[in-house]
């Protein structure tokens, strides 16, 4: 079997791109890798039933997929768009608020679980003709042949060739290893704990996080029920350890004091997750035919839920440069393609990188003098109406639409 690309790995990122490139022409030709079988999302019953995975889905990445046909698939029940964002300081009094009708749009941005924005981008590939999805493995790379071919062994027996090879499978990349690029990576010292709870209070539209000096704590509304939230509690490895130990009206308990009752009581939990947080760069984005996207590419701290939306962004990018290659009849695979891909994104990716790591520090800081500025800053960030409209208008992405 030939094809022009294979896509390794059908999560949101890998879906996108195949999305992007069959959508995008007639002939090209795309293999989408991954052993993984998508299902129909669930209703939702209680909160057992809603996706521990959520992301914060920016207007531009908002825009993408609709280009794709993917956002009209997402049911509007499922879609929790918020208007306001509100962060403070655990240590002081400093608040920053964000608000749709300061800019003039109806939403910051929407938060979606994972799975709705997965099977909606599967439909669309399920009616592309030119991509074939393979529910298996990848086994083995090699480099590419004198024609610019590179061969791909699968888990099922079977092989292939592609002129282009995309590494969409994650933080721990499969195909990254074996292409030996290498990364750049350090342990936050936070674990994450996410789950879905009822608050007492109505979150009101609004995304809600608090920055706590062991890390920040966020309340995510999600759809159907002002009272519902997902949460993200980023901590101290110590801290995740003692409240994951506790009983569900304990831990409701402990949620609610590190919020500061916020949102009243914590009433329900549901199931918990903890996962480690690093974050992790490749140093090069490409190596003989072989391309990152996504996670696979980069991972940062969740804290202003931005990972997914430079995952889309890369894919945007990445599938604009590949079809402007095959479109001259280049070879997708080759450098200069792959080079124009890695500067048009590398800079934004690592700027994200380094905000993430920048708050993540000032935040941490313990110190009298870094916490009066600290609160200072953001007492006056508040105020500053214009510089706050651009700073929101450029992390949601609505400079572009």
């Amino acid at each position: 079997m030939q094809f022009d690309v294979a896509i390794v790995g059908a999560g949101l990122v890998g879906q996108a791109i195949a999305a992007a490139l069959a959508g995008g022409s007639d002939t090209v030709r795309v293999a989408l890798i991954d052993p993984a079988d998508i299902q129909a999302p669930a209703p939702v019953g209680g909160l057992q039933d809603y996706d521990l995975r959520v992301s914060a889905l920016t207007a531009q990445t908002q825009a993408f997929l609709t280009r794709l046909g993917v956002w009209e698939n997402i049911p509007a029940s499922v879609l929790s768009g918020y208007t306001r964002m509100h962060v403070w300081d655990a240590e002081g009094t400093g608040a920053v608020t964000f608000n749709a009708a300061e800019l003039h749009v109806p939403a910051l941005g929407h938060i979606v679980e994972n799975r709705q924005t997965l099977w909606a981008l599967q439909q669309v590939n399920a009616a592309l003709e030119g991509v074939t999805q393979l529910r298996t493995t990848l086994t083995s790379l090699d480099n590419p042949d004198e024609h610019g071919w590179v061969p791909i062994s699968l888990g099922n027996g079977e092989t292939l060739t592609a002129r282009l090879v995309i590494g969409a499978d994650g933080a721990l990349s499969r195909v990254r290893q074996l292409a030996g690029v290498a990364t750049t990576e350090w342990d936050y010292g936070h674990h994450a704990i996410v789950a879905t709870v009822r608050t007492e209070k109505s979150l009101a539209g609004t995304a809600w996080q608090r920055f706590r000096p062991q890390g920040p704590l966020a309340f995510l509304p999600l759809h159907s029920d002002e009272h519902v939230a997902s949460i993200v509690w980023s901590t101290l490895p110590e801290e995740a350890d003692a409240v994951l130990a506790l009983e569900d009206d304990a831990f409701c308990a402990a949620l609610t004091q590190a919020f500061e009752g916020h949102l009243g009581k914590v009433t329900e939990v549901s199931a918990r997750q903890r996962f480690p947080l690093r974050q992790r760069h490749a140093r090069q984005y490409y190596e003989r035919g072989v391309v990152l996207a996504g996670d696979a590419a980069h991972t940062i701290h969740p804290l202003a839920g931005q990972g997914v939306n430079l995952g889309f962004k890369d894919a945007e990018v990445l599938a604009e440069e590949i079809l402007r290659a095959l479109s001259k009849g280049l070879n997708p695979g080759s450098d200069d393609v792959l080079g124009r891909y890695q500067r048009r994104r590398q800079a934004d990716n690592l700027a994200a990188m380094a905000l993430m790591e920048g708050f993540k520090r000032l935040f941490a800081a313990d110190a009298p003098l870094i916490r009066l500025l600290r609160n200072e800053g953001m007492r006056l960030f508040d105020k500053a109406l214009p510089v706050k409209q651009h700073v929101v208008m450029k992390a949601m992405g609505l400079e572009k639409v």
